[in-house]
């Protein structure tokens, strides 16, 4: 089925806005504009417009016209221990992974003073690309001990949970420590997250353990500094 030309032109509109065509807090230019550019009739235009700003990414002023901007998506991964998929899906909003890479490795001596592991234990290494309605949210490194869990090559992880994996075999993330630190993008990381080299981002270290306090997880987690925000939620 050929896709609706409102819907070209939505996509066409989020690709600018996410890659800075469109600077935040920017005007989107006038509708008349649009439709000449796009060779279609206001009302399309309109269309594709109102998509956006029902998913946060304009919003409609008076007597200014339409200006970018990005509703922040809150994590609420600080307090709660459950999969990207499940939180994402909990708000709302589509999910997507991309592997980038998975092979079982010799760890780094970090990675094995990470994980407790001897000098000749190898890991599964897990290099997950994640969006949340199709705009690039987070960049995960993740490092799995292989002995624990062999068969989990087998796995794709573009439509599994990983956390979902574990407990199947008897392995459940019961407890996590996290450390957040607030960066600067790489030209890699910036390149994957569709943002600007040096801009902001919060670097996540996550250690997960098991209920017999058997480490099972090392990851690094990349978000945007533009569209997250987390959830502390402490009591006494």
């Amino acid at each position: 089925m050929t896709q609706a030309k409102y819907k070209k032109i939505e996509t066409t509109l989020r690709q600018r806005i996410i890659d800075h065509t469109y600077p935040l807090n920017s005007l989107l230019p006038k509708e008349i504009e649009l439709a000449k550019e796009f060779k279609t009739s206001r009302p399309t235009i309109n269309h594709a417009i109102h998509n956006l700003v029902q998913q946060g990414l304009l919003e409609q002023r008076k007597r200014l016209g339409t200006v970018v901007k990005r509703n922040k998506i809150q994590q609420e991964f600080t307090h709660i221990i459950q999969g990207y998929d499940q939180e994402m899906e909990n708000k709302g909003l589509a999910t997507r992974t991309d592997v980038l890479y998975f092979q079982k490795i010799m760890p780094t001596l970090k990675i094995q003073a990470k994980l407790k592991l001897a000098p000749s234990e190898m890991v599964f290494k897990l290099v997950r690309l994640r969006y949340a309605d199709n705009i690039p949210v987070v960049k995960v490194i993740t490092y799995i001990p292989a002995s624990v869990s062999p068969d989990l090559e087998k796995v794709n992880f573009s439509t599994a949970s990983l956390y979902t994996e574990l407990e199947k075999r008897n392995l459940s993330v019961t407890h996590v420590v996290r450390k957040l630190e607030v960066k600067r993008a790489s030209s890699k990381i910036a390149k994957a997250l569709c943002i600007k080299t040096n801009d902001l981002v919060f670097y996540f270290h996550t250690h997960g353990y098991t209920n017999k306090d058997q480490i099972i997880e090392y990851s690094i987690a990349t978000y945007r500094g533009d569209l997250n925000s987390f959830i502390i939620d402490l009591n006494r």
